[in-house]
């Protein structure tokens, strides 16, 4: 019998016991600390969560995606297998551990035991330089306690978090989980000694490191922006092998490029390094990007403005060759909606919404004042209705958003991107960005003419009593069919109080 306490969530509730009722059982269950450290790195918005996928997605893509890491799930095996479809839809091609769990071994504290045996069992340090371990929501709310899991088995790392969809917002921070727990581990095992050494790292070559999932073409680029300044780039982060955190750690400034990652900012302040706000997006981003990186390595002015010249004009020039003339809504759930916006505007868009599933921050305050003060008015923690009655009211020439906004906006005829796939997918920063952004715009608001005609063309067809294949006129009921339905409803209601009783 393990001394784990047993749980406090109402027998019956599980998963769909509501949002209030989970955080009181983990609250109960001894995990109130781990509660509010979320309630204040990912605060919530008027509307309190966002509509998205499982948080856990998140922080399982950020540990699928490195090398020598083994991800263990623990909770309902519904969650278990949408989470591993889900991650395996998008390129996964990793097993993911599991360990079942039923009532018994719940209340028992046998679950715990469990973890604890599958940990041991794939701590094999010549496959796994880590293990992470999630708890999603059933386990949390029961309180069961990953901090009492060994730390390290055999030279493994093992990492335990908690990322639970009533007290992580959206997926995209819950990378920001898994990512600040890891930088947490490796800054504590630097800070004790000696550690591998990285792959590329070159000795003596000052660092800037990103924080942020980015395209594949973006660091390079970003590396050129830097190059003249004397300046290198570390691995982004989330990092893809542990030893690249290290890289990450051993940096002059960290970026903040994606400016939700706030348990990961943490980790670099306590390690004595300044983050940047912001992105080298577009003209003026750029510009005041790489004075500020600048000034944090005290670096003399005169090669400040030297590496800035040479990165304003050549995003100018690549501005100029891609010019938008296009009004452009913005929604997404990325944690890049802002810096995109900026570009847009910058490439001669009209932006009148920018809306974001992520929390207002202090990393993305220079954008938002940008865009507001270009007529944008900016949303965070956005909704779909937020973003759809925008969409609605400015009628833009593009919309980029989410999967039900984009299908939204092809019914009203309006040309719209899926942000995640279509925008994400491609350079963000510097000259390269600009290109491609624009590009896009171009390409799909050139599309307008034609959604008009097929909005026209299928006006009326499947919506509302024209819905089906060939339906003519008003749909009519058989004859007595609703008189049958109500006698089998008071049935029902019937039967119903009979049991009750």
């Amino acid at each position: 019998m393990s001394d784990v306490a047993s749980p406090t969530l109402p027998p019956g509730e599980g998963c769909h016991g509501g949002r209030e009722t989970m955080q009181a059982a983990a609250r109960a269950a001894g995990k109130s600390a781990a509660l509010d450290r979320m309630l204040a790195d990912y605060p919530r918005g008027p509307h309190d969560q966002p509509q998205s996928m499982c948080p856990a997605f998140g922080a399982l893509r950020v540990g699928l995606r490195m090398r020598r890491v083994a991800t263990i799930l623990s909770g309902s095996a519904c969650c278990v297998y949408g989470l591993t479809f889900t991650s395996h839809f998008y390129g996964a091609r990793r097993t993911v551990g599991y360990v079942p769990f039923n009532s018994e071994t719940l209340v028992t504290g046998r679950l715990f035991e469990d973890i604890r045996d599958a940990v041991r069992d794939t701590a094999r340090p010549e496959e796994h330089d880590a293990v992470v371990v999630i708890n999603l929501c059933v386990p949390t709310a029961s309180g069961v306690p990953l901090d009492r899991l060994p730390r390290e088995i055999d030279g493994v790392r093992i990492i335990g978090i908690d990322v639970p969809g009533f007290g992580v917002p959206t997926h995209a921070e819950a990378k920001d989980v898994l990512a600040g727990a890891m930088l947490r581990a490796a800054r504590q095992e630097a800070a004790a000694g000696p550690v591998a050494r990285p792959r590329e790292r070159r000795d003596g070559e000052p660092m800037v490191a990103p924080i942020g999932e980015l395209f594949p073409a973006d660091p390079p680029g970003i590396a050129a922006l830097l190059r003249p300044m004397g300046l290198g780039l570390a691995p982004p982060l989330p990092a893809r092998e542990w030893r690249d955190l290290y890289a990450s750690l051993d940096c002059l400034a960290a970026a903040a490029l994606h400016p939700f990652y706030t348990a990961t900012v943490r980790e670099f302040h306590a390690a004595g390094r300044p983050v940047i706000g912001s992105g080298p997006v577009g003209v003026e981003g750029s510009a005041a990007w790489l004075e500020a990186i600048g000034r944090a390595a005290g670096l003399p002015a005169a090669r400040i403005g030297a590496a800035t010249d040479q990165a304003v004009a050549a995003t100018r020039a690549a501005l100029a060759l891609h010019p938008v003339q296009a009004r452009v809504t913005v929604s997404g759930y990325e944690g890049s909606e802002l810096l995109v916006a900026r570009l847009l505007v910058e490439a001669g868009a009209e932006v009148p919404y920018v809306g974001t599933a992520l929390p207002r921050t202090e990393w993305s305050e220079p954008d938002r004042a940008w865009l507001e003060a270009r007529g944008a008015h900016v949303q965070y923690r956005a909704s779909l209705e937020q973003d759809l009655a925008a969409m609605r009211e400015t009628r833009p020439d593009l919309a980029l958003g989410t999967t039900p906004l984009v299908q939204a906006a092809k019914e009203l005829g309006i040309p719209a991107l899926y942000f995640t796939n279509m925008v994400s997918a491609r350079p963000l920063f510097g000259p390269a960005g600009a290109g491609a952004l624009a590009g896009i715009v171009a390409a799909q608001t050139r599309q307008a003419g034609r959604f008009s005609r097929m909005v026209a063309f299928f006006d009326g067809v499947g919506a509302g009593e024209a819905a089906g294949y060939g339906s003519r006129g008003k749909p009519a009921d058989p004859p007595g069919f609703r008189e049958r339905q109500r006698k089998l409803r008071a049935m029902r209601a019937k039967a119903d109080e009979a049991v009750g009783s």
